[in-house]
């Protein structure tokens, strides 16, 4: 594992502890038949009975699980430790069975498909590509774990939306390609979003908090994803753009509408906040 790649873990560490802190009784949550997918998940996804799944970037496991109830064998796999600890105890409390496995996810790519391990879905959501140092290698990691005719399937914030600062002005060059570095590390992004990212009550959890680790992001603007994805032999099936992002408040005065979406403040300018992906495997 690079020295980013480390830090960033470290990161995160720190940072599931807080975000967990404030989701209440998740286990209960699942018992009673909670999920945490969104429609637009759900439509790319499609069936999903009796399909092996890989939930790459899978964080604490929480759509894991939404994912296996709906019939997937589900797999994840994540880089943080305090995440794949958190998923397989919340996986064994819940009754609900998955396997995750706690690695960087292009190497956990490279070891699967030296080993003939094949899916008919890999899915991944929601601030997943900036925590990639080599977005060529992930795709062609993902197209060497997929079965003929799966499917790639990401949702997540668009990369233009990532240019702006928390009060809408634009701050970060869309085509950057050098490694950003925030001393301040994975925030407390739960917290932010208050109930838009809270299904499983609230609780108080950590206030404030501050994380001792510092993180590495990257930016992949979306020609680049699509160039890099149809290189590694995948073919694009549909390409959605969203003007609203699911659960997540990252901007000052977004206002919430119908199904948790969060768009901008009334009377803004609508721009991208958030895309749907699929591709697959001929």
């Amino acid at each position: 594992m690079s020295k980013v790649e480390q830090q960033n873990r470290q990161s995160w560490n720190a940072a599931t502890l807080a975000h967990n802190s404030h989701k209440g009784d998740q286990a209960q949550f699942f018992r009673r038949g909670g999920s945490t997918l969104f429609p637009e998940e759900l439509e790319l996804l499609g069936e999903l009975k009796g399909r092996s799944l890989l939930h790459l970037q899978c964080n604490c496991g929480q759509d894991s699980l939404s994912l296996a109830t709906l019939g997937a064998l589900v797999t994840g796999v994540d880089i943080a430790d305090e995440a794949i600890s958190f998923a397989t105890a919340l996986s064994r409390d819940t009754g609900i069975p998955a396997a995750f496995h706690r690695e960087d996810v292009v190497q956990w790519l490279r070891q699967a498909a030296s080993q003939g391990l094949q899916y008919d879905i890999v899915f991944s959501s929601y601030g997943v590509l900036c925590w990639l140092p080599d977005l060529r290698a992930w795709a062609q990691g993902v197209a060497s774990v997929l079965k003929p005719g799966g499917r790639l399937v990401l949702v997540e914030f668009h990369p233009f939306a990532l240019c702006f600062d928390e009060h809408w002005a634009l701050k970060y060059d869309y085509f950057n390609t050098q490694p950003m570095v925030f001393p301040e590390g994975v925030g407390d992004y739960v917290a932010e979003s208050g109930e838009g990212l809270l299904l499983s009550g609230e609780t108080e959890g950590m206030q404030e908090f501050e994380n001792p680790h510092p993180s590495v992001e990257f930016s992949w603007g979306l020609a680049k994803l699509v160039g890099v994805l149809l290189e590694a032999g995948l073919r694009l099936r549909k390409l959605e753009e969203y003007p609203y992002s699911n659960g997540w408040k990252g901007f000052k005065q977004m206002h919430e509408g119908p199904g948790r979406r969060m768009y901008a403040p009334v009377g803004q300018a609508g721009v991208p906040l958030m895309y749907g992906l699929e591709a697959s495997r001929d």
